[in-house]
């Protein structure tokens, strides 16, 4: 009876090391056949997620420009929110929700064994890259927030800046953009959102 259980703890062990280990092998191969952001591509689920989210914000007087290029890269912003507690740079994941997402010390974000300082590191120069070239046109300095909006995973926390970017679950969207403090007149929103028009390109043909 002790063999037959050892037996069978044994494969249970060996079935959930088997699952971690699929799902790494699955988020390695997806990594490697897909850039973070192509050159061309249809919106993704998470992106579109983030967009229904955002559209609702629209009564609030906040204006939003979906998959805009940064010139001279192939970076992306996937959702600049433009309104009156701010202007926001949003990036939408969508993550393995087998593998846990982790951060250390308010440096280093995990998913899984996968630092995701580079992506971190994306997403903070492309709002600021967008700030500068907006600044450029308006004659004055303009501050973007950089966030990644994650889909799938359990996320361990509400709010949370890990280099220099928030970092929270796609579901919140909304209340981490307004609960801030009102900080535009409507005049100002528009200027920044015809300005961010002009210096960030669409990043594919609107269908």
């Amino acid at each position: 009876m002790g063999v037959l259980a050892g037996i069978l703890l044994s494969s249970w062990r060996l079935g959930v090391t088997a699952a971690v280990l699929a799902a790494i092998v699955d988020t390695v191969l997806h990594a490697r056949t897909n850039s973070t952001v192509p050159a061309w591509r249809r919106a993704s689920v998470a992106e579109r997620r983030t967009e229904a989210q955002l559209k609702r914000l629209e009564r609030g007087g906040y204006r939003t420009l979906h998959a805009r290029a940064i010139p001279d890269s192939e970076a992306q912003i996937d959702h600049l929110v433009v309104g009156p507690t701010g202007v926001y740079a949003v990036d939408s994941e969508k993550w393995d929700k087998r593998l846990p997402v982790r951060v250390q010390s308010h440096r280093k974000l995990f998913h899984g064994p996968f630092n995701q300082k580079p992506r971190l590191d994306e997403a903070r120069w492309e709002a600021s890259r967008a700030a500068e070239l907006i600044g450029e046109v308006l004659g004055h300095e303009v501050t973007i927030v950089p966030s990644l909006a994650i889909y799938g995973p359990a996320i361990p926390w509400k709010i949370l800046n890990v280099r220099e970017v928030d970092v929270f679950d796609g579901s919140r969207v909304r209340k981490w953009i307004t609960k801030r403090e009102r900080s535009l007149t409507e005049t100002e929103i528009e200027r920044i959102y015809e300005a961010a028009g002009q210096v960030l390109p669409a990043r594919y043909p609107e269908s």
